[in-house]
């Protein structure tokens, strides 16, 4: 969802699910998900409602993933020490 959103700027839940093997149903859970977690943001055009990516919360999470690596990277090495020293 979110490299669809990625490709192609706002887009309806129609659109999202064209060419995926799941239900309108599911594709609107997704995104309901992804709203919920501020990493895409909706407006409704009349009927229709287009989702996008919000910048704000895309780089939030990469900021957090960011940070989540260096943290693991560093248990890592210390795992590492450890192992060899033994």
């Amino acid at each position: 969802m979110v490299a669809r959103l990625a490709k192609g700027g706002a887009l309806s839940i129609g659109e999202m699910g064209d060419g995926l093997a799941i239900s309108r149903q599911a594709v609107t859970k997704h995104l309901d998900i992804l709203h919920a977690a501020g990493l895409v943001s909706r407006r409704k055009n009349g009927r229709e409602v287009h989702f996008a990516l919000d910048s704000q919360g895309m780089d939030a999470a990469r900021d957090w993933l960011e940070q989540a690596s260096a943290q693991w990277d560093r248990t890592l090495a210390r795992f590492k020490a450890l192992v060899e020293e033994r």
